[in-house]
């Protein structure tokens, strides 16, 4: 198969998810969302294993590829309804985390524009040692920003299963031909070494006939 081919893009997109996912790894390790965070990393391998298939014409690999994207796209259309609190969902839940901890994405606190600032809570008894957090100035939600990562993700796991279902089907047609042209070869291999037999044959006639002995 050429470069421009699918294969070559379907390597193309596996490396492109594989960085994306990489980078909001980062990010979901950074808010300690540990639901997130369980879900990248089963997606990096499955990615790897598609990458692996499709590089070394392994189609089994890229079937469960291609199922994978079928679930990470549900996965993340349900990261989206939940920072659109979509359903009864709310992005203050502790749900991604788990309920271990109230924390939230990494990008409340740190989007494009935020300001943090810190206010200690004297006067409440129990919370003197604490500080009230208030993010104000940031340019755009971290919600938006979640969603919108959501969505590259959902945009790529598409392409990505389309190519993969290209790319099974050559596979598996070229491996159809190939059976094919070895197993029903009308000329078989023996059918080459039929005039060095004859001509052994004939060597060995000469040999032991009356005129080959008084040749000698």
């Amino acid at each position: 198969m050429g470069c421009c081919t699918g294969r070559c893009t379907l390597i193309f997109l596996c490396t492109l998810q594989l960085l994306a996912a990489l980078e909001r790894q980062v990010f979901d390790f950074l808010g300690y969302q540990w639901a997130p965070i369980l879900a990248n990393f089963l997606h990096i391998i499955i990615v790897i294993l598609g990458l692996f298939g499709t590089i070394q014409y392994r189609p089994r690999y890229i079937v469960v590829y291609a199922i994978w994207t079928a679930v990470w796209v549900t996965w993340n259309i349900f990261i989206i309804c939940f920072y659109l609190e979509v359903g009864g969902l709310s992005k203050d839940s502790e749900l991604l985390t788990f309920n271990i901890s109230r924390h939230q994405s990494w990008w409340s606190e740190n989007g494009p524009g935020c300001v943090r600032k810190e206010a200690p809570m004297s006067g409440i008894k129990g919370l003197d040692n604490h500080s009230y957090i208030s993010v104000i100035g940031c340019a755009l939600e971290y919600r938006y920003i979640e969603v919108m990562h959501s969505s590259f993700q959902i945009l790529i796991a598409l392409v990505g299963f389309v190519y993969a279902c290209y790319v099974v089907s050559v596979f598996t047609e070229e491996e159809d031909s190939f059976d094919f042209i070895g197993g029903f070869d009308p000329f078989p291999l023996y059918h080459v070494n039929e005039k060095p037999t004859n001509l052994l044959f004939k060597q060995t006639y000469l040999l032991i006939s009356p005129t080959g002995f008084s040749g000698m």
